[in-house]
């Protein structure tokens, strides 16, 4: 006996209906991420050129704003404040750099044979089981990384004369660029909201000038954050007669541009030039005064000194350090940190907007 014909073609069920949608619409965004990377990838000179023009702009902004109030033209404010900065650049490397060179010369050396000291220790004296091949395994590993990141950095650096040239060209092409930033900030800020709606330029104004408060407040923070760490550890190491001083101060403070990541290699070296230079207690000593400056530092003085521009949960710090570090390598690491504060403070500015506009869209409503 024959089955009774049902009443149509079964429904899809909702659920995979919704799925469904929303899937093809991550398949889009998923290939203009893509996109967007293969284009950053193959432009990256020229991005990072761009990002070192906007943090150059960005710092010599209030000094270019003062003189500009004082009634000197935009093009010779933006003129006196580049050749000023690059004046005490020249001053102060041509002063320090050739006293230094020498200690930085050794700063290699002795990393090298504190790492030597501290894996014979894991061999030998550790309570745990280390052989030299797992600490051979270790170092191709760990050079491995250093290799490709630095190539995922480079884009498409290539090595000898060509990247030189590319270098040179980069850094002429950067200054070039936050000169004409400086001088025409306002009216390029203009003609970017100009291509926005009427209604939505104050927002995106306000935007804006979020992105360009929290960078500025970014950058403050991380040189008086990091001139504060590396004068204390360097300081330290002096007192407990060690060597090197100089450089692990500069070096933490350029690790302080690497925010959490940079502390930890900041400390691991200034812990190394201790132990390779005074000895285990010496080397203790820095260590404990690292961790300490390290919690001084979260807990009291970057609520302070960053205030609201970088309100990020560590974990949010730590996982954009680790996703720039691994799609654009060391500058990538750089750059994560900055970027991620200015996008989360921008919608939280655009959060604000439509929060704002909401009851005044709901009282027309009404009153039509």
């Amino acid at each position: 006996m024959a089955e009774p014909e049902g009443d149509g073609p079964r429904q899809v069920h909702p659920m995979v209906v919704l799925l469904a949608g929303y899937g093809w619409r991550l398949l889009v965004l998923g290939a203009v991420v893509v996109a967007t990377y293969w284009v950053l990838a193959e432009l990256w000179v020229l991005v990072l050129t761009v990002v070192i023009a906007v943090y150059l702009a960005r710092a010599l902004d209030p000094p270019v704003s003062w003189l500009r109030t004082r009634g000197l033209p935009p093009a010779l404010s933006a003129l006196a404040c580049l050749v000023a900065f690059f004046a005490v650049v020249t001053l102060v490397g041509w002063l320090v750099v050739p006293s230094m060179a020498d200690e930085f010369s050794e700063l290699g050396p002795t990393l090298t044979e504190a790492t030597d000291d501290v894996e014979q220790w894991l061999v030998e004296d550790a309570p745990f089981d280390v052989s030299e091949q797992d600490i051979a395994d270790l170092r191709d590993r760990v050079g491995e990384a250093i290799n490709q990141s630095t190539e995922t950095s480079g884009g498409s650096l290539v090595s000898g004369a060509v990247a030189v040239v590319e270098v040179l060209t980069g850094l002429i092409l950067a200054i070039v660029t936050a000169f004409f930033i400086l001088k025409d900030g306002p009216r390029f800020q203009r003609w970017c909201t100009d291509r926005f709606p009427p209604h939505r330029r104050p927002e995106v104004r306000r935007m804006g000038a979020k992105a360009w408060t929290t960078l500025g407040g970014y950058l403050r923070g991380v040189a008086v954050l990091g001139t504060f760490e590396g004068i204390v550890l360097g300081i330290t190491i002096t007192v407990v007669g060690g060597a090197l001083a100089i450089p692990v101060a500069i070096v933490t403070f350029l690790a302080s541009f690497v925010p959490i990541v940079g502390a930890v290699v900041a400390g691991v070296v200034a812990v190394l030039v201790a132990l390779a230079t005074a000895g285990v207690g010496p080397a203790v000593i820095v260590a404990v005064v690292a961790i300490v400056v390290q919690q001084l530092d979260n807990d009291l003085l970057s609520p302070v000194v960053y205030g609201h521009t970088l309100e990020l949960h560590p974990l949010v710090v730590l996982f954009s350090i680790v996703a720039g570090g691994a799609l654009f390598g060391i500058a990538g690491t750089i750059l994560a940190v900055p970027l991620t504060a200015m996008a989360v403070n921008v919608l939280a500015e655009a959060r604000a907007t439509e929060a704002a506009e909401a009851p005044v869209a709901a009282e027309d409503g009404a009153g039509a």
